[in-house]
């Protein structure tokens, strides 16, 4: 028998619960109350403000490798100049998002999620939460959870194990920890690594340190962008403002798609264009087959964007350079090399790459059994197979990181709608089919991918189960195709699974 005491203490209750506030996240509220304003909801943030990702890092020089145009909201459009933004920029613009929508007031600060609990008798979850201020655990129950927390993790980097690093007698800091009292001006600073953080780090530091030299074990391509798209500036001027947003907006997105096909069936053309556009920018008779030749084809690893070519800039006015070298050990007054030959440093910057976190370390388990995630496969990117009530939003590694959580918020709010139409409280993607082949979840041979790949879901080798990373077949089956198929599972309650044939494709609740 309950008491009444018992049901004081039921846990609260939502229909939709969203994990994180960064740009997935707040653009997932939008979504959520524009689409289903019948939805009640609340965002859960470890963190204690808005922002995620462009609220963490802080180190010299942070902008996004993408541009603006396809990295903001769909629903928002970027109205700055620069198309290659800052951090603070980004920030302000995802915060801007949250305080005009009222999505703001949705969020719970400090709420790191530990466990999800599937109960197919009461059809919710059950989330434990620890307050990050507190230490207390908090409980909330949903009819669907909705993780926003990306895939790195942010309470540790990566930072490779270097001899003798208690000898070296300046700072040495990783990227993701940067605070304000790191002083590199007039000073000799190390960057080790290669790679978006490194290349944005190096013109940076550069125009107040002594001189900044970029340590990589081995080169990453790397291309210059214009931080402002003149095409932007003019059709700005001559369009509404959502309409010139949309125009740059796919313009942008073709360019990309069209250099990640090139790079993928004609990566020998598409190394020339680089290498091209590198002879161009930097000074004659550089050695760019020693620093600016990887040994793996364009877009097996993302390509490093360097707005206005700063790095090279840097390069030609001799305020930075690049060794390309192994470290053999740190030393009382630098690094020593491979070669034999010895980087003095003041400041030494560990560029060497983030680590990666599935669901933000959530752990999950279905009706008692807990969810191991390397024997379950992602449905159409975005949910797992045998979790029910469950998406996650997971962008491009080959474009905007937000062209896909957008689809994928547009496809939830579709499924919840769907759902609610023909009476639905469950929907699962099916378990593993066996005619499937698994593959990695991320095609990419990046070092912080290949690290901890293994410990991610896996995607399969046809859809529903593939993921395309094109935004235009992402477009046509999220967006527009059908919500019911034979790979996924509806039920009423304890019902058995209700029929596929005879059910609309969702044309009664698009």
């Amino acid at each position: 028998m309950t008491t009444g005491g018992e049901r004081a203490s039921e846990p609260e209750h939502v229909d939709v619960l969203i994990v994180g506030a960064g740009l997935s996240g707040i653009g997932a509220g939008y979504h959520l109350q524009s689409r289903c304003p019948e939805k009640s909801y609340a965002i859960l943030e470890a963190r204690d403000v808005i922002g995620g990702t462009w609220d963490l890092f802080r180190y010299p020089g942070i902008r996004s490798d993408s541009d603006m145009y396809t990295l903001g909201y769909s629903f928002r459009p970027w109205e700055d100049d620069k198309s290659i933004a800052d951090g603070s920029t980004i920030l302000d613009y995802v915060r801007g998002t949250a305080a005009e929508h009222g999505i703001d007031g949705r969020i719970r600060f400090g709420h790191r999620v530990v466990r999800a609990d599937w109960s197919t008798a009461r059809q919710r979850w059950t989330v434990e939460a620890n307050r990050t201020d507190t230490g207390e655990s908090v409980r909330l129950t949903c009819d669907f959870l909705f993780m926003c927390s990306g895939y790195y993790r942010y309470d540790e980097g990566y930072t490779p194990q270097f001899a003798g690093v208690e000898r070296f007698g300046g700072r040495i800091v990783h990227p993701q920890f940067w605070t304000d009292d790191i002083d590199y001006g007039g000073k000799r600073v190390v960057v080790i690594g290669s790679g978006a953080t490194a290349v944005t780090l190096v013109p940076a530091m550069a125009e107040t340190a002594a001189h900044v030299t970029m340590l990589q074990r081995s080169p990453s391509y790397v291309v210059s962008l214009p931080a402002e798209d003149p095409l932007a500036k003019r059709a700005r001027r001559l369009l509404p403002s959502r309409w010139a947003y949309a125009l740059i907006r796919w313009k942008n997105v073709l360019l990309t798609m069209l250099s990640f096909q090139l790079s993928r069936k004609r990566p020998d053309v598409m190394k020339r264009l680089l290498r091209k556009g590198l002879e161009h920018r930097l000074p004659a008779g550089y050695d760019i087959d020693t620093h600016f030749n990887p040994r793996y084809n364009p877009w097996d690893q993302r390509l490093c964007l360097v707005p206005d070519g700063d790095l090279f800039q840097a390069i030609g006015e001799g305020r930075a350079s690049i060794v390309t070298d192994q470290v053999e050990s740190f030393t009382e007054n630098g690094i020593l090399l491979a070669s034999g030959a010895e980087l003095e440093a003041d400041l030494v910057v560990t560029a060497t790459g983030l680590n990666m976190l599935a669901l933000g370390g959530a752990q999950l388990t279905v009706d008692g059994e807990a969810v191991e995630l390397p024997k379950t496969m992602t449905y159409k990117g975005m949910m797992l197979s045998g979790v029910p009530n469950m998406a996650f939003a997971l962008g491009y590694t080959n474009a905007s990181w937000t062209l896909k959580a957008d689809l994928t918020c547009e496809y939830v709010c579709r499924l919840l709608r769907h759902m609610d139409t023909y009476g639905f409280t469950q929907c699962t993607a099916r378990n593993r089919d066996p005619s499937v082949a698994e593959q990695p979840m991320i095609d990419f041979s990046s070092g912080y991918v290949q690290r901890a790949i293994d410990k991610f879901p896996r995607q399969g080798s046809k859809a529903p189960w593939r993921l395309y990373q094109n935004y235009a077949l992402d477009i046509i089956s999220l967006r527009r195709g059908a919500i019911q198929d034979n790979a996924i599972e509806f039920r009423r309650g304890g019902e058995p699974e209700a029929p596929v044939s005879g059910e609309p494709a969702v044309a009664a609740a698009a």
